[in-house]
């Protein structure tokens, strides 16, 4: 007899999670959504690197380091290349997608910007559809900037902007009575 082995279908519900953001519709038919399923030692990877980033960004990433850790699974989903899309609306501050394609990227900051305002939008859809097919699924979930953040300035994935996912099948969200 097995007892409360619910957790057993966590990563298996967390594939079923990345096919949301997968599927999810993109500006145009352009595809640039990369998505990650971290497991064991590279949770506790990028937990260590968020909390490196504390003292420069904020000490919220200590907390959802702690967050990470208590995680079932972490899903992350980002933007590989935030290559304009050719529509020259001007919401990402530049008159053209020309004038885009020659700025320099950020550097300094933990997203290499600028990025495409509809890909960001893209990505915005791909992680409302994942956080949806979580919470569809009876999982707590959470959709954390530090995490994403930290996944791309450490290089832990190839992307130039992601969002982290945790996940977690317990008796109380572990999300939502947070400190700090």
């Amino acid at each position: 007899m097995r007892v409360n082995c619910e957790k057993d279908a966590v990563n298996q519900m967390a594939l079923e999670i990345l096919a949301a953001a997968r599927t999810a519709p993109k500006a145009k038919g352009f595809d640039n959504i990369v998505t990650y399923l971290l497991e064991g030692d590279e949770v506790e990877k990028l937990a260590a690197e968020m909390e490196k980033f504390a003292e420069k960004l904020g000490a919220f990433f200590i907390r959802d380091a702690d967050n990470l850790r208590n995680s079932d699974a972490v899903v992350l989903v980002g933007l590989k290349e935030s290559r304009p899309i050719g529509l020259n609306c001007g919401t990402c501050g530049f008159e053209t997608c020309a004038d885009f394609k020659n700025a320099e990227k950020t550097k300094e900051t933990p997203f290499a910007g600028p990025i495409c305002s509809v890909k960001s939008v893209d990505l915005g859809i791909a992680l409302g559809s994942a956080a949806a097919k979580a919470k569809d699924m009876c999982l707590d979930n959470r959709i954390m900037y530090s995490a994403g953040a930290a996944a791309c300035k450490s290089g832990m994935i190839d992307a130039e902007c992601a969002y982290a996912v945790p996940l977690s099948m317990s008796g109380k969200s572990i999300y939502f009575d947070r400190q700090k």
